[in-house]
């Protein structure tokens, strides 16, 4: 919204800043943190009002029982302070600002509701599988036709870029769309599968948004990405608003969140946020990096996949302790402080990693 100032530059030559993506990209980070310290304590104290609290499993590390009774529902935070933010700095004559939005909608809704359903309606099975699946295929199954019928650049409609080779890329043809599906329905839950340590996913998000600020931004500017040998997607640059505004969202959050948690992010978050990721991914077409950029939430659900797949051919014998893997370090003895700590410091050479595929050709 505040883009539309910068037409005022005739009076008042410093308004001209507004038209740049890293000005309101920089806006954003400030806004949706400042607006996450406001609302956040109001947030919590709400919520310990109507007593939506985390429940422990009793079968998860010992330590974790202190948390019982914590507020959690806590991604209406980021929800809230993330939209905010977006609209007011964003373009909003932007594609893929709407297509972010939408998708972020209508995943908060299905973790919202299977919050509301387990905490509040005391069901704890949660809404149903089914039916939060099929929400999260229409989700993706829109996003993916828009981009069919209007792609992020023609030229590459059902390519994959290959990340670290020289303008290499690989054609799905009519395989993509459902690949492009898979990429945001497993983002979305490999989010929420991370969820579980304070801070942990809040924590990566942060890297991951920050790497897809910067792709998202290369693949806006026509000179950038011919100079980077990437795909060139007109108005993709806008998207690193949108990053900007969900990684001050997250940072936001993190200040209620860092050990030991005040409040827990719940599904209303973690689905829309791995979601959201997984939409940029395909937007900006660097598909193949988000299991590079986000490969702590990729090993979170190969562990959890490897350890049910163990569980059930091999006569009930498990690889971990538990997983997801982090719960296995816990029971291993090490601290979940340390854990999470950890866990970041690979997401941040993990960022880094994905980052360096724009000069290694």
């Amino acid at each position: 919204m505040l883009y539309y100032i910068h037409y005022l530059k005739e009076f008042f030559s410093p308004l001209n800043v507004f038209q740049y993506i890293t000005f309101r990209s920089g806006g954003a980070v400030i806004t949706s943190f400042i607006l996450s310290l406001l609302i956040g304590p109001y947030i919590i104290k709400k919520i310990k009002n109507y007593k939506i609290f985390q429940i422990q499993r009793q079968d998860g590390p010992r330590t974790h029982l202190a948390k019982e009774g914590t507020p959690t529902m806590g991604g209406l935070i980021i929800f809230i302070t993330l939209v905010s933010s977006t609209i007011l700095w964003a373009r909003l004559d932007n594609r893929f600002i709407w297509l972010l939005l939408s998708s972020t909608v209508v995943l908060a809704f299905t973790g919202w509701l299977d919050d509301y359903t387990k905490l509040v309606k005391r069901n704890p099975k949660g809404a149903s599988s089914k039916f939060k699946f099929a929400l999260q295929m229409l989700a993706a199954f829109g996003i993916v036709a828009y981009l069919a019928a209007n792609p992020p650049n023609p030229d590459y409609a059902t390519h994959l870029l290959i990340p670290y080779t020289k303008e290499f890329y690989m054609n799905l043809f009519f395989w993509y769309f459902a690949f492009a599906m898979i990429v945001i329905i497993g983002s979305s839950n490999a989010v929420n599968l991370a969820d579980g340590l304070d801070g942990l996913a809040a924590g990566n998000i942060v890297f991951v948004a920050l790497t897809f600020a910067a792709l998202a931004y290369s693949a806006g500017n026509i000179k950038m990405a011919s100079y980077l040998k990437i795909v060139y997607v007109e108005g993709g640059g806008e998207i690193a608003v949108f990053m900007a505004a969900m990684i001050g969202s997250c940072l936001g959050f993190l200040w209620f969140n860092s050990y030991p948690a005040e409040i827990f992010m719940g599904d209303t978050s973690s689905l829309f946020l791995g979601g959201a990721i997984g939409v940029a991914a395909i937007s900006i077409k660097q598909e193949l990096l988000l299991p590079i950029a986000g490969g702590i939430f990729l090993i979170e659900t190969m562990s959890v996949i490897l350890q049910m797949g163990s569980y059930k051919l091999r006569n009930k014998k498990r690889i971990f302790l538990m997983a997801p893997i982090h719960h296995h370090f816990e029971l291993k003895g090490i601290a979940e402080p340390k854990v999470t700590i950890r866990f970041w410091i690979a997401g941040i050479m993990l960022m880094l990693i994905a980052l360096s595929s724009l000069k290694i050709r």
